[in-house]
């Protein structure tokens, strides 16, 4: 189909790249923000190798190598520091055929708005409602503006407002049971190898290093905890107690960190939804799939949506609504198994189960890294792009 106005609401990683396909595709693409400075949630991101392959075909392969870290081991140990498994991701890279590139939240989302456009990015516009007809969907603002296009494009994330009209009705976040801490910190080897992404784990928690552009690590720890428990003032303290006992490089990066830059976050989903579409609005993104981040899909799946929605409307003359079935039909299920084998690795993870977690720990401990790469590389492979 030819000469879409697509109206985008939401330009973090996963509006951008959607709006970056659409122009691809040779549409008319506006995007919208209710925030009046872009600053990404969270400090860094695990980009595997189906999100890095969009990035290729959107023609920014050259930039995310640029920005992402050179990662090309993995290695898990436990919480006295006694390596569990070590093992290095060329048979991944091979059987997937494009190196992962973890990198950091801000650097990401300034890559994509450079390739967009700063100037064609429009803030402070807090999308409250979406209406529709036959032949056009409109975004409703807060100060009563109106924008109308071919289609909108709810990419408003985990609190989506385009999805309540997607549903007909509210959805309800669920509490995965454990919280996050996450930042950035220059990398040294004292903490872990450059190129390895480390992971600590023991008493149902994690400590997390891994590789991103500019010689930094994107750190996080991980601890179940009540939902009503309220954060200390001193986050540092909070982590030591949490941590205590753990291994030498844990406690140095507890101590390297910058508390004032460390995210405290509680890690909640959605359960799988029953519709992405409705007339002549999508949802991508969170908007559409919001899970744990235990399988570090969540901007990889947003990547892919953006892809096969731009695809959808590409491929058909049977209208937009046709296309956009289409496009649900290609990702709903596929979403859907994403956020349900997060939910399965966070509760594993995280000690729903406490002897499913040291069986784990177990196997990990007998573990050659075959099993955890095949894993990853059939969700890889599972995406639209081979």
């Amino acid at each position: 189909m030819d000469n879409l106005k697509v109206v985008v609401i939401g330009a973090g990683m996963g509006g951008l790249a959607t709006a970056i396909a659409m122009r691809h595709a040779g549409y008319e693409v506006e995007v919208y923000d209710r925030v009046q400075e872009l600053k990404p949630a969270g400090a860094g991101i695990s980009l595997w190798s189906n999100g890095v392959k969009v990035m290729n075909r959107l023609g920014l392969g050259k930039e995310i190598a640029q920005i992402g870290g050179p990662m090309n081991r993995m290695t898990y140990i436990n919480k006295v520091g006694e390596t569990l498994t070590d093992f290095s991701l060329a048979p991944l890279i091979e059987a997937v055929g494009q190196h992962p590139y973890p990198v950091s939240r801000t650097d990401l989302q300034q890559m994509l708005l450079t390739a967009f456009g700063e100037e064609d990015v429009h803030l402070s516009s807090k999308c409250v409602a979406v209406e529709q007809t036959e032949d056009k969907a409109t975004a409703i603002f807060e100060d009563g503006s109106r924008v109308s296009g071919d289609i909108v494009v709810g990419a408003d994330g985990t609190h989506s407002v385009v999805r309540e009209h997607v549903l007909g009705h509210a959805t309800q976040r669920r509490y995965a049971g454990y919280v996050n801490w996450n930042g950035l910190v220059e990398a040294d080897k004292k903490l872990a190898d450059k190129e390895s992404w480390v992971i600590y784990v023991g008493d149902s928690q994690r400590a997390s290093m891994m590789p991103v552009g500019g010689d930094r690590f994107y750190f996080f720890f991980d601890k179940p905890l009540d939902y009503d428990i309220e954060p200390p003032a001193d986050l540092q303290a909070e982590l030591a107690e949490h941590f205590e006992g753990w291994a030498e490089p844990v406690q140095r990066l507890i101590a390297q960190l910058d508390p004032d830059a460390t995210n405290r976050v509680k890690i909640h989903d959605i359960d799988p939804l029953s519709a992405f579409v409705k007339g002549r609005v999508a949802l991508i993104g969170d908007a559409g799939h919001s899970a744990t981040p235990d399988l570090g899909q969540g901007g990889c799946q947003a990547f892919e949506d953006a892809w096969v929605l731009a695809n959808s409307l590409l491929t058909t003359n049977l209208g937009v609504a046709d296309a956009l079935k289409r496009y649900e039909g290609l990702r709903r299920d596929r979403t859907a198994e994403v956020v349900l084998k997060a939910r399965k690795r966070a509760d594993m993870i995280h000690g729903k189960d406490p002897d499913r977690t040291q069986e784990w720990y177990d196997n990990l401990a007998n573990a050659d890294g075959d099993t955890i790469i095949g894993a990853i590389s059939g969700l890889i492979l599972q995406g639209p792009l081979k």
